[in-house]
């Protein structure tokens, strides 16, 4: 079949449910995944075809998609930072807006870092590791651990940093029992340079502003908090890195839009200094940043 006209189905078929623009971004995606084609190519190639089975490939990717299953999880990866991830229903689709945080900290710790000393970073519910392996492919200085509730996204994780070449200790326990945490590392106050979290901050009640290819396949352990406390994670974090932070160590955070005062003043309250809310791309509160006293 010509890719054309494949192409064509694919606009028949989604494009009351996606847009015209998401379904030839969705075809073109799938074309350089599975056949490392380029979107060049067809202007380049009007009559290129596809085999028979590289046609059937298409079509299950088409079923997918109009069971609205998240193109990424589709594919079985997705691209951050410059870097390639494995992605399932396991963990998290990494955003644009994390991809933002991850610049912030990169930069910040260039400026400090001197004579390729060694910092140390924690990432607090890594999912796919996304955070942490960027943070340590980009500060090579870097000894990065990350650490997550689910063994499923620890695994992923861990075929990602291999994937991608770096180290990163990945270890596996509950955000909000510190006190139970046995890594030796992760027990030793003051111990962390930087410590960064992108945790569950989407409320219950803010369940009808998410799309439902998000909503009914992306995990909900790593999504949603409770109504009643929507900070739950931030203020045991931010308690957990008052201890385990140097003197002018630094806490960063991916805040849920609506709460950005009021997670700023987690940090007021516990002293931290320089506490700074930065808006991403889209002019939402998203990014936090405090330094430790």
């Amino acid at each position: 079949m010509k890719a054309k006209d494949l192409k064509d189905i694919f606009h028949k078929e989604l494009d009351q449910v996606y847009g015209k623009d998401e379904v030839a971004s969705f075809f073109h995606l799938g074309l350089e995944h599975h056949l490392n084609v380029a979107r060049i190519k067809l202007q380049l190639e009007p009559e290129f075809t596809l085999s028979k089975s590289e046609t059937d490939v298409f079509f299950e990717l088409l079923e997918g998609l109009k069971q609205q299953k998240p193109i990424q999880y589709l594919l079985g990866e997705i691209e951050f930072y410059g870097l390639q991830f494995k992605v399932n229903e396991n963990v998290l689709i990494p955003r644009p807006e994390t991809e933002e945080l991850v610049d912030w900290i990169i930069n910040d710790a260039k400026s400090k870092i001197q004579n390729s000393e060694t910092i140390k970073i924690l990432d607090i519910g890594t999912g796919s590791g996304c955070i942490a392996i960027s943070l340590a492919k980009h500060l090579p200085e870097a000894q990065v651990f990350a650490v997550d509730i689910s063994e499923s996204a620890l695994e992923i994780a861990k075929e990602n940093a291999d994937r991608n070449g770096v180290e990163v200790k990945f270890i596996k326990t509950n955000i909000l029992e510190f006190s139970l945490w046995e890594d030796v590392a992760l027990r030793q106050k003051g111990f962390f340079d930087i410590i960064v979290s992108n945790p569950p901050y989407v409320r219950e009640l803010e369940k009808q502003e998410i799309k439902p290819n998000v909503l009914d396949n992306e995990p909900h352990l790593a999504l949603f908090v409770e109504n009643e406390n929507p900070l739950l994670f931030y203020k045991a974090i931010t308690d957990f890195a008052v201890d385990k932070l140097k003197s002018n160590g630094s806490l960063y955070f991916e805040i849920n839009q609506y709460l950005g005062q009021e997670t700023k003043q987690l940090l007021v309250d516990a002293e931290f200094k320089a506490v700074e809310l930065r808006k991403d791309l889209n002019g939402n509160d998203r990014m936090l940043k405090g330094i430790k006293q």
